[in-house]
């Protein structure tokens, strides 16, 4: 860590989550250190621009946080690959974004001196920059040791998030709620938009193009994402 508090912070995985993520925790005051290479490199690009694209090792080599932000299936294989060949530091922060899981993924990690973190954003990610307006109204689930509990709860705040503790063994409760949430979400708006079409009326997207012209955009409710 740095004198004044920030942190050097590398990314592993460049899909919907990590360049967020990597983008909210760069505005609130933090170094981007890279970021891997992923599913949609141009997309990251975009959401952080100039931000080095570097092996996950070195990114570990940088980083005195690193957010590890990859699908479900390959959280276990990465975290415990990293520690075979002894890429995570002793007193090195890792923070994974999975809803599912807790700390006891990073348990190979944590042998070698790192310090488990779980803290998951729960907004449904488009992986562009209109994720960070979605934020500071939302909650993230936050797991972590009870010493240093308060370090994934200051992240989560830097997040703009509202942090809401998830117990150990509640990780797999907590990951169906979010995604019934999420699904309930998707499934109302799309009855919604059948709806509306059914009835004759135009589609919301061509409504809102055809009312929030540029020069009347500053009068437009901005869409909520669901």
């Amino acid at each position: 860590m740095t004198r004044d508090g920030r942190l050097g912070v590398g990314i592993i995985g460049a899909g919907r989550v990590g360049p967020v993520i990597g983008a909210a925790l760069a505005g609130a005051g933090h170094a981007l250190t890279g970021i891997t290479s992923g599913s949609d490199d141009e997309r990251a690009s975009a959401v952080l621009p100039g931000v080095p694209v570097l092996d996950p090792q070195e990114i570990l080599r940088r980083s005195e946080l690193v957010v590890v932000a990859v699908p479900h299936a390959e959280l276990p294989g990465l975290v415990a690959g990293l520690a075979e060949i002894g890429a995570w530091q002793l007193g090195q922060l890792v923070l994974h974004t999975d809803p599912a899981y807790g700390i006891d993924v990073l348990e190979p990690a944590q042998r070698a001196g790192a310090i488990p973190l779980a803290v998951h954003p729960a907004i449904t990610f488009t992986g562009t920059s209109m994720d960070l307006r979605q934020l500071p109204a939302s909650f993230a689930g936050v797991s972590a040791p009870a010493p240093v509990l308060p370090i994934a709860q200051a992240l989560a705040v830097e997040l703009g998030c509202e942090p809401v503790v998830i117990g150990e063994d509640d990780r797999a409760a907590y990951a169906e709620a979010v995604a019934t949430a999420s699904e309930f979400s998707r499934s109302i708006i799309a009855q919604a938009t059948s709806l509306l079409r059914g009835s004759g009326s135009r589609t919301p997207a061509a409504s809102s193009r055809r009312s929030c012209s540029p020069a009347s955009s500053a009068r437009c409710a901005r869409p909520r994402l669901p």
